[in-house]
């Protein structure tokens, strides 16, 4: 006879002292789907970058999206000690990421651009999720909330750095 295996989130609730541990998976969830949707942005970038910056760009953009594949394994393993399921769908990752697709092929002037801002956009997100971890005494949420901000941080600061005409 054989038995389905069920994934389901909470069949033992975790009790670590954070008070709402579906609210601080849900802001991870989102920082799980910007990171895959920037890790894709970032590596279609590296791809298709040409011109007098190729070298610098090609080389950035591989150690950012380097960075990026192995941090969200971090993200997405703390949303699974909190007992709550990460993101299983494309689908998912789109709808719930602030990261969006240019509508025509940027230049690589328009890619680094485009990169700096998104990695703006995501610090900014994780700043929030730093708010929520602290309200809910979430310290472990918050101190990796805190380590992914300030890479985001400082890849938009190379970027903008980069981009910068003389």
């Amino acid at each position: 006879m054989s038995q389905e295996m069920q994934v389901v989130p909470h069949s033992n609730p975790v009790k670590t002292g954070v008070k709402d541990t579906k609210a601080i998976a849900e802001g991870l969830s989102k920082a799980v789907a910007d990171t895959y949707r920037l890790i894709f942005k970032t590596h279609a970038y590296h791809w298709n970058v040409e011109g007098p910056m190729f070298f610098s760009i090609h080389h950035l953009t591989e150690e950012q999206y380097g960075e990026m594949f192995a941090a969200v394994d971090v993200v997405a393993e703390r949303i699974r000690a909190l007992g709550e399921l990460t993101p299983m769908m494309l689908s998912e990752i789109t709808d719930m990421s602030v990261i969006k697709d240019l509508k025509k092929i940027p230049s690589a002037l328009e890619m680094i651009e485009d990169l700096a801002k998104d990695h703006a956009a995501v610090a900014r997100r994780y700043h929030d999720l730093i708010e929520l971890s602290e309200e809910e005494r979430d310290p472990v949420t918050a101190d990796l909330a805190t380590a992914r901000s300030a890479f985001h941080e400082q890849a938009a600061w190379m970027l903008r750095a980069t981009a910068k005409q003389p």
